[in-house]
C-alpha cells in the first residue's frame, strides 16, 4: 500500500481510495444513524478489480518474451507460449490462469509462434532448426487446446528459426532463420516449395527477424545485419510475391519490433517508438511515421479495419483511428487513412494524444 502517488504513475488495473471522500461518507453515515438511535459499525465494500494473470516461468536466457513467443487464440480463451526452459510449447487458459497443455516435441527451445488468420493452425519455430504445424482443438466454435502431435514437421534451415508465419487459405508455412534464408512449405503435405534469400551487399551474417504474410500471399521480411553497431544500413525490409518473386527492398534506420498486414498496408512498430504505415505493393511510406515516444511491443488491427491497437513498453494500449474517435466508422481503413491531425486516443483515459511522462 502506498500514499500520495500520482494517478499517472500507477500501473493498471489498480485499486485506489480517495481518503477524504471515504472519511466524509463515514461521518455522514454516523451522523444519520446516530440521529435514528441505531448503532453502526462503519465498514467499506469495494468493487472487484480485474484479475491479473501471470505466465509461469522460468524462461530460457536469451529468449525475449514478445509477440514472437506468445500467441492468443482468436476467441481469447487460450495463450500459446514458447521460450520455456524445458523446450515445451505451453497452452494456458486465460479464464483460469492455469496451464492446460504442456507439449514437448522440439528438442531445443521454442523461439517463435504464429497463428493463422482462421485460428485453426499454429506454427512453432525452434533453435533445433525445425518448424512444427499444430492444430488448434475446437469444440462448438471455441478453442480448448492444442493437438499433442504436430500436423507437420518442417525442415530445411541450418540455424535457429527466428520468425514464422502461416496462411491456411494459401496453404503456406513460412519461416525465417539466423542462416539468412526464408523457407516456404505447404501446410497440408509439408512439401518444400522454395527458399528465399533476401539481397544483401555485406559479408556479415544476416538474420531474419520478422516475417508476415498478406491475404494474397505477399511475404514481408525484416532482416538485420549482425555485427553492425550503427543503425545505418543495418535493418532492411523486403517484399516478395506469393511465387517468391522479389518486388522491393528498402533500408530502415529504425529497429522493427513488430509488424502486421492489414489489407493493402504493412504496419510496423519500432524500438524507437514510431508507428510506420507502408504500401504493401511498394513498401513506400503512406504517411509520416506516428511518434509514440515509447518503444512499441506489438501492433494489431481490429476486425473491422477501423483501428490499430498499439502496445507500448510502458504498459499502455494506444488506439490509432481514422480521424477523430467520433468520426471512425467500420471499414474506414481503406477510405481514409488517418487524415486527422489528432490521431491517437488512449484507451484507459480517453485522451486524444499520448504524451508519456518524462523519464528522469
Amino acid at each position: 500500500m502506498s500514499f500520495g502517488q500520482s494517478l499517472t504513475t500507477l500501473h493498471t488495473p489498480v485499486f485506489t481510495v480517495d481518503l477524504q471522500t471515504v472519511k466524509r461518507n463515514v461521518s455522514q453515515m454516523n451522523q444519520r444513524f446516530k440521529a435514528m438511535g441505531v448503532k453502526l459499525r462503519p465498514h467499506m465494500k469495494t468493487h472487484k478489480t480485474v484479475t491479473q494473470r501471470f505466465l509461469s516461468g522460468p524462461f530460457t536466457p536469451g529468449v525475449e518474451l514478445s509477440t514472437k513467443t506468445l500467441a492468443v487464440s482468436h476467441d481469447a480463451r487460450l495463450l500459446f507460449s514458447g521460450g520455456h526452459w524445458d523446450n515445451s510449447l505451453r497452452v494456458t487458459s486465460l479464464s483460469k490462469g492455469k496451464v492446460i497443455g504442456h507439449i514437448n516435441r522440439h528438442i531445443d527451445v521454442v523461439t517463435c509462434l504464429a497463428l493463422d488468420l482462421c485460428g485453426i493452425y499454429l506454427i512453432s519455430g525452434s533453435r533445433d532448426t525445425t518448424c512444427m504445424v499444430w492444430q488448434v482443438l475446437q469444440q462448438g466454435g471455441f478453442s480448448y487446446g492444442l493437438a499433442s502431435k504436430p500436423v507437420q514437421v518442417l525442415y530445411g534451415h541450418d540455424d535457429e528459426v527466428t520468425c514464422v508465419a502461416i496462411s491456411t487459405e494459401l496453404d503456406m508455412a513460412v519461416s525465417g532463420s539466423k542462416d539468412g534464408t526464408v523457407i516456404v512449405h505447404t501446410i497440408r503435405r509439408g512439401q518444400f516449395m522454395r527458399t528465399i534469400k533476401p539481397p544483401c551487399d555485406s559479408s556479415l551474417p544476416v538474420t531474419m527477424m520478422n516475417i508476415t504474410v498478406g491475404l494474397e500471399g505477399q511475404i514481408v521480411i525484416q532482416s538485420t545485419i549482425e555485427g553492425r553497431s550503427s543503425l545505418k544500413d543495418k535493418f532492411f525490409l523486403h517484399l516478395y510475391s506469393v511465387n517468391g518473386k522479389h518486388l522491393s527492398s528498402i533500408t530502415l534506420d529504425e529497429q522493427i519490433t513488430t509488424m502486421c498486414i492489414a489489407q493493402e498496408y504493412a504496419i510496423l512498430g519500432t524500438l524507437q517508438g514510431n508507428l510506420h504505415i507502408r504500401d504493401l505493393h511498394s513498401l513506400k511510406a503512406v504517411i509520416s511515421p506516428l511518434s509514440l515516444k515509447v518503444p512499441i511491443h506489438c501492433v494489431s488491427v481490429t476486425k473491422e479495419n477501423s483501428h490499430i491497437l498499439v502496445g507500448l513498453e510502458d504498459g499502455k494500449l494506444i488506439v490509432v483511428g481514422a480521424g477523430q474517435p467520433s468520426e471512425v466508422r467500420t471499414g474506414q481503413f481503406t477510405r481514409r487513412l488517418w487524415g486527422s491531425t489528432r490521431r491517437i486516443s488512449q484507451v484507459s483515459s480517453g485522451e486524444t494524444e499520448y504524451n508519456p511522462p518524462e523519464t528522469k
